[in-house]
Order: C-alpha cells, then sequence, then structure tokens
C-alpha cells in the first residue's frame, strides 16, 4: 500500500510523512473510488435468490411462473415454468412442466419439456418429454414418448400462442 500512496502523491516523501498522509490523502479519493465502482457492485451484489419451496401439505390449483427455482413437495394441478425445477419424491404435478433443469423424483402427469431432464428411480411421469438432454434412472416408471430437440424450450411457446389465441 505504501508504494501505491508514494505514486499518487507528487514528490518524494519521507518515512514519518507517507505512513501519516496516505490516510489524509485516501479520504479524498476514497468517495471518487467507491463512485466509479458503484455501477458494478450492484450487478455483482445480487446473490442468486433461494429456490421457491412447496411444502408437502400444500395443494396448489392454478399455474406457477418463476425465473428462479421450484422445489415442489406437494401437489400442483397446474403448469409449472422455471429455471431449475425438482419434483420430490411425494409430490404430485398434474399439468405441464417446462423448466431449463428438471430433476423428478415423484409423479408428473401430463407434457414436459426442459434443456437438461432427470428422471431419478422414485419417478413416475405420464407424458410426452421434449429434451435436450436426458437421463433416466434404474426402477424409474415412464409411460410416454421422448423426444429430442435443440430447443425444447421455445417450441412449445408457439403451441401455447395458439391456444391463448
Amino acid at each position: 500500500m505504501f508504494s501505491k500512496s508514494r505514486i499518487n502523491e507528487p514528490g518524494p516523501k519521507q518515512a514519518g510523512d507517507s505512513e501519516t498522509k496516505p490516510a489524509a490523502a485516501a479520504a479524498p479519493k476514497a468517495p471518487k473510488a467507491a463512485a466509479g465502482s458503484a455501477p458494478a457492485t450492484p450487478a455483482a451484489a445480487k446473490p442468486k435468490p433461494p429456490a421457491s419451496a412447496l411444502s408437502s401439505d400444500l395443494v396448489i390449483k392454478g399455474n406457477l411462473k418463476s425465473t428462479g427455482d421450484i422445489h415442489v413437495e406437494g401437489t400442483v394441478e397446474g403448469d409449472i415454468r422455471a429455471h431449475q425445477l425438482v419434483i420430490g419424491e411425494g409430490a404430485t404435478v398434474k399439468g405441464e412442466v417446462v423448466a431449463d433443469d428438471v430433476v423428478i423424483n415423484g409423479r408428473i402427469i401430463g407434457r414436459l419439456r426442459g434443456l437438461k431432464v432427470r428422471l431419478t428411480s422414485s419417478a413416475r411421469v405420464e407424458g410426452d418429454i421434449i429434451h435436450k438432454t436426458i437421463a433416466i434412472e434404474s426402477g424409474a416408471h415412464f409411460e410416454g414418448t421422448v423426444q429430442r430437440q435443440e430447443d425444447p424450450l421455445s417450441n412449445g411457446g408457439a403451441k401455447v400462442a395458439k391456444t391463448d389465441g
């Protein structure tokens, strides 16, 4: 730090002066540095929010939409759209599931669309799966069709627009 303060201060300094003056010199420069770094800090200061959790005693009748993560342990009768979605072992979803990353431990009745889909050994899926990558563990129960697409999330968006209009 002493070498940095010597570079910023004009003229040669003695050992006694460099210990007392950098603190005084740093005080006026600190607001400038803070003001200069202020635009960068909000972007870096945004931590990822925790996953929204739906407990096992919760029953939701309606659609869920989040740009974050959702962890379902209860029952959802409606469509779910999220960034990452985890369906717990005791959970049931009746509707379309759309997410970048989907881990199924429970039951889904309906179409599933995701970039990365994983059915664990306790998964029970009744419906079609449209994916970019898929992993199905031994013991998982699946009834439906599997289709690989480069962008499985955009295809369903067009179908939703047709049904809304």
